[in-house]
């Protein structure tokens, strides 16, 4: 059983800050390396859901604005990063350089995004048509990160990305009920 470490969030997030700007430089700066002699795998599936903006309701409710905004927020700094790690994984394999790079930056972008996801679900008041999703999308990013991790590929990783998908898309239908966005 892992016993958790408890650190200071001011520390975590400038550490996490600091080295996704590092990683995504390095990820910026590698050539695509080929491998035509490997049997690709497929390409998994990039955990968001993409919806339309809209603004918010007179009279929406404080605490789904504040943990829409920030679940907004996860979804598209989990999306970028995981997405480029998707595109550098298809058709190669976790030994490329490019790809071993990008998995790193992208479970480094899913172990943030899944934090700020719990963070917002814990919101004070925050309904649990809302905060419930929140936290399972959490623990889905932490079971994509495990994954990549563990460099396990195909299908095992699209079926988690997937629900991820379907569990923001509760969030964002919640959130749109209580008269925000996510």
């Amino acid at each position: 059983m892992e016993v958790p470490v408890v650190l200071s969030s001011r520390l975590c997030r400038g550490v996490t800050a600091a080295s996704l700007i590092a990683f995504g430089a390095v990820v910026g700066s590698l050539p695509t390396a080929s491998a035509d002699d490997l049997v690709p795998e497929p390409a998994p599936a990039v955990p968001v859901v993409q919806v339309a903006v809209a603004p918010e309701a007179d009279g929406a409710d404080p605490a789904a604005v504040a943990a829409c905004a920030q679940f907004a927020q996860v979804l598209d700094g989990s999306a970028t990063y995981y997405g480029d790690f998707a595109d550098s994984y298809e058709g190669s394999t976790y030994s490329d350089p490019a790809v071993a790079t990008s998995n790193v930056t992208g479970r480094t972008a899913l172990r943030e995004a899944a934090g700020l996801s719990m963070s917002a679900a814990n919101t004070a008041g925050l309904n649990p048509a809302i905060a419930t999703p929140m936290r399972t999308w959490s623990l889905g990013a932490t079971k994509l990160l495990v994954k990549m991790g563990l460099r396990i590929g195909g299908e095992s990783l699209n079926s988690t990305a997937t629900e991820m998908n379907n569990q923001a898309a509760r969030v964002q239908e919640a959130c749109a009920a209580a008269g925000t966005h996510a």
